[in-house]
Order: structure tokens, then C-alpha cells, then sequence
């Protein structure tokens, strides 16, 4: 939903005293905007002022409005974002159709996550409900210290998040291979990127055993590896993003219980926020060529279904073994990254809801990564620190290797002992690049989903990943 911007002077902050809902930022209680109601609200709760540092106070005004008060203090993007949204989510109860923002320090980091929080959490997101109630909001009166290219940016990154969790939140019977195929088609033909998929026949003829072993368990056999392109008239480096699509898992073979196939459509995640990354990049106008890989299947049971013990080859020749048929995240991307790698660019980003054992691992606050460079690593983490979507980089050692070795194929695809499965998949994934020396990262997404929302968005489904993917690639650019 299009939410129009005003940029005001702060010299105006004045004229908040008539708005009906505002949400202020403020450095000490001496701050013209906070009201005596303010303070004596404050003083009934038994709080301090400096308690807003962590907290929020809502007040009720003489002229019917509400505001929310907070205290600008330095921390982390992730904690500015968590302080915000909480305080936003206050204030946004009421659905109302104008917001005013007040930012009294000129922080870049504070003004801008301000703005990003709140519009953020206007967008519309997927009900099927008979009765929705559709949010309001239509403006946004920004009193800080924000340029025009600065709220441009920051549109770009919300169309790219709302992108990703729309998708991840729509119901499997409309988010089918076939029906994503199509909107992917759809979106690149509003934005002029190039588009190509390989069906089923073709990557059959191609040799793509690993995927085809997936997707030829669901009828119909619609599962396809899309390539879409983003490129500038010029542009100083290239990018391939790759991203898992399972529009429903339910193990295969190895049925998954029913609490744990729950929620299973969101297993197309990764390529969600590989779509988001790429929409917040393509409006931002990036000078970066992006190739952007999605391995878009399901894994259902049935007579054609892959099964354990089946050896398949792989588009590259490597042979596996296959142990479990609920690890098809790694069967479907090892084809995909293959594809993906055949030309050279100066970093391959993968993104997966790949493993359970990373949600053990990490929780479901930190996302995990992996890296061959361990040089991207190091920067992968600072990117998400700017961003506050954190990730956390795991041992990539190859002796981790020797847990997958087979004794009929060239490697196993898991193994059925557990362990550091989250480790193993990416060794696995790792056999699969056409360079071995190429940059590459690998992003298991155990953050896609947390219950009360995450660092800025108020949703269960928060679009973790795309803010993240999105500094990388600024970052990357910077070297």
C-alpha cells in the first residue's frame, strides 16, 4: 500500500501539539513536546524518564489525539528497531489514516529507523478472512533529518520486505509451483528483468537428477528453476542470489509429523527474500548486475516420490545417496547452484529455511551463515548488524566432510546419526558450485518466522533476509 511522505523541518515540531497521533523521539523531558500530561502520566507509573530508553509512554492529549514518547539513546540497529516497534505498535492499535514522526537527535540511524518501522508495519499483508480490516494509514508527517534519496531507500527496502512475507504468507493451494511461476513472471515482466525457467522436461534432459528427484513426487510435475536478471545500462559488479522455493514440504517419504508439516508453505522463504532482495535492489537502481536463481518445487508423497537408499546424479555428475527425503532443500539447490555458478560473479548469496538444526542452534532471532571467504563471512555479519537482521557465522571445515561419505555414490545427501546437520548441508551445498573458488554464502534462514515479530516488523512472517541481502550488496560494492 502506497503511504504518501511528508518531509517537514523540525522548526515546525510545534504543530504535533494538534495531531491526533504522533510518535516522538525525544533526547531529555525538557523537550517542548513533552507535555505536562506527559510527565504526570510518567510520574503515576513510577517510572523515570531515562525508563524510555527501553520503554514507551502513551499519553492521551487534551484534544482527543495520542502520542507515544521515547528516549533517544545510542544502541544497536536491531534494539532502536525492537524500541520502535513496540511503540509503534501502541500508537498504529487506533488504524489510523495520518502518523506524525518526531526525531529530535539528527542520528542518521534513529531517523531512519523511525521511518522504516512505521512503514513497514502499514502494509497490507495476506487474510483470507471474510471480514478484513484494511489498514489506514495514507500519510506519514516526518519531522527529522531525512533526505529524499534517504525515504526513496527506505520505500525500496519495505517493497522488497512486504514482497517477501505476501509470499511467504499465502496459503499453499494459491501459492502452487504453477501460481508462483506465474506472479515471478508477472513481476518481471512489470520490471523489465529477464526472465527464463527450466521446467521439468528440460532439466530432465539436462541431467538434473538432484531436483528432479523432488519434483517429480508432486503431480502436477510443475516444479521449474527460474532465472531472472536485473541489469543496469551500467553497473561495477555482479551478484547471484539463489533461493529455495518449496511451496509445501511435507517430508516426502519420510513423512513429517503433523505439528511440523504446519507451516510447511512457508518453506519457499529463501526464495522470497531472494525476489525481495532483488525488487529492493532494482528500485534502489543498484550499479550491480543481479542473476537471481529460484528452485521452485514441492515435496509430496507418492508413487513417483524420490525414496531412501535411491542414488541420483546430479547436474554436475557427482552421484548421491539419498538418507532422508525431508532434506530436499539441499537435493533442489545443489542443481540450482550449479546453474547458478556456471558464469563467474563476484559473490553467490544462497538463501534456505534449510535446516531444523539451525533453529536449535540459533533460536529463532539470528539467522546462521557459511562462507568459503571467510572474508565475506566478516562482512555478511556486519551487514546484518547495520541492518538489524543478525546472522552468526558456523565452521565450514572440510574434515566435516567425512560424516557424508557414502559407500555407493559420491556422497551421502545426510545422515540419519543428526549431529551438526546444518554444517553438513552446506559441505553438501559446496560440492555443487561450478567454481569451487568462487565467493559464496550460504544463509539458513532459521529467523523467517518469530512469534510477536523481529527487530522492525510486527509480523510473525517478518521479511528476514532482504534488509540483510540488501547491505550486503552495498557493501560488496564498496570493496
Amino acid at each position: 500500500m502506497k503511504v504518501k511522505i511528508n518531509l517537514q523541518k523540525k522548526s515546525d515540531k510545534m504543530s504535533l501539539k494538534s495531531a491526533k497521533h504522533y510518535l516522538n523521539v525525544i533526547k531529555n523531558d525538557k523537550s517542548e513536546l513533552f507535555s505536562d500530561i506527559a510527565k504526570a502520566k510518567l510520574k503515576r507509573l513510577n517510572m523515570k524518564f531515562n525508563d524510555l530508553e527501553t520503554k514507551f509512554l502513551s499519553v492521551d492529549g487534551d484534544n482527543a489525539g495520542h502520542y507515544v514518547f521515547i528516549k533517544y539513546s545510542s544502541k544497536s540497529t536491531f534494539k532502536i528497531q525492537t524500541h520502535l516497534r513496540k511503540g509503534l505498535k501502541n500508537l498504529l492499535s487506533e488504524n489510523p489514516d495520518t502518523i506524525n514522526l518526531f526525531c529530535e537527535d539528527d542520528d542518521p540511524t534513529w531517523n531512519r529507523e523511525l521511518l522504516y518501522t512505521t512503514l513497514l508495519n502499514s502494509q497490507d499483508l495476506p487474510s483470507r478472512k471474510s471480514k478484513t480490516e484494511k489498514k489506514q494509514l495514507k500519510v506519514i508527517n516526518f519531522y527529522g533529518n531525512l533526505s529524499a534519496k534517504d525515504v526513496a531507500e527506505i520505500e525500496a527496502l519495505v517493497e522488497g520486505n512486504t514482497l517477501s512475507r505476501q509470499l511467504t504468507m499465502t496459503p499453499p493451494n494459491d501459492l502452487t509451483p504453477t501460481h508462483y511461476r506465474r506472479e515471478i513472471k508477472k513481476l518481471a515482466t512489470k520490471r523489465k528483468w529477464k526472465f527464463k525457467e527450466y521446467n521439468m522436461g528440460q532439466l530432465k534432459k539436462m541431467g538434473a537428477g538432484a531436483f528432479v528427484a523432488v519434483g517429480q513426487g508432486s503431480e502436477p510435475q510443475d516444479a521449474a528453476i527460474v532465472h531472472l536478471t536485473y541489469q543496469p545500462k551500467t553497473f561495477k559488479k555482479t551478484i547471484t542470489l539463489v533461493g529455495k522455493g518449496i511451496c509445501f514440504d511435507t517430508g516426502g517419504h519420510n513423512l513429517k509429523p503433523s505439528k511440523y508439516m504446519f507451516s510447511m508453505h512457508e518453506d519457499m522463504n529463501g526464495s522470497a527474500t531472494a525476489l525481495g532482495i532483488l525488487e529492493a535492489a532494482a528500485l534502489n537502481k543498484l550499479p550491480v548486475k543481479i542473476d537471481c536463481w529460484l528452485a521452485i518445487a514441492q515435496n509430496h508423497i507418492g508413487p513417483k516420490a524420490y525414496k531412501q537408499n535411491d542414488v541420483v546424479k546430479a547436474l554436475n555428475g557427482k552421484t548421491i545417496e539419498i538418507i532422508h527425503t525431508d532434506a530436499e532443500g539441499r537435493m533442489v539447490l545443489a542443481d540450482t547452484l550449479t546453474l547458478a555458478t556456471k558464469t563467474k560473479s563476484d559473490a553467490v548469496i544462497d538463501f534456505a529455511t534449510l535446516t531444523g538444526c539451525m533453529a536449535v542452534a540459533m533460536g529463532d532471532r539470528y539467522s546462521g551463515i557459511f562462507s568459503n571467504k571467510p572474508e565475506l563471512a566478516c562482512l555478511a555479519v556486519g551487514s546484518g548488524q547495520q541492518a538489524g537482521e543478525r546472522v552468526s557465522s558456523f565452521p565450514f571445515d572440510e574434515d566435516y566432510e567425512e560424516d557424508i561419505k557414502s559407500d555407493i555414490a559420491d556422497i551421502k545427501q545426510c545422515t540419519l546419526e543428526g549431529g551438526p546437520d546444518h554444517i553438513h548441508a552446506a559441505r553438501f551445498l559446496s560440492q555443487f558450485l561450478s567454481d569451487s573458488k568462487q565467493s559464496w554464502l550460504h544463509v539458513d534462514l532459521s529467523s523467517s518466522n518469530t512469534k510477536g515479530g523481529l527487530g522492525a516488523a510486527m509480523s510473525d512472517v517478518n521479511g528476514f533476509g532482504v534488509r540483510f541481502g540488501f547491505n550486503l550488496i552495498q557493501d560488496i560494492l564498496k570493496k
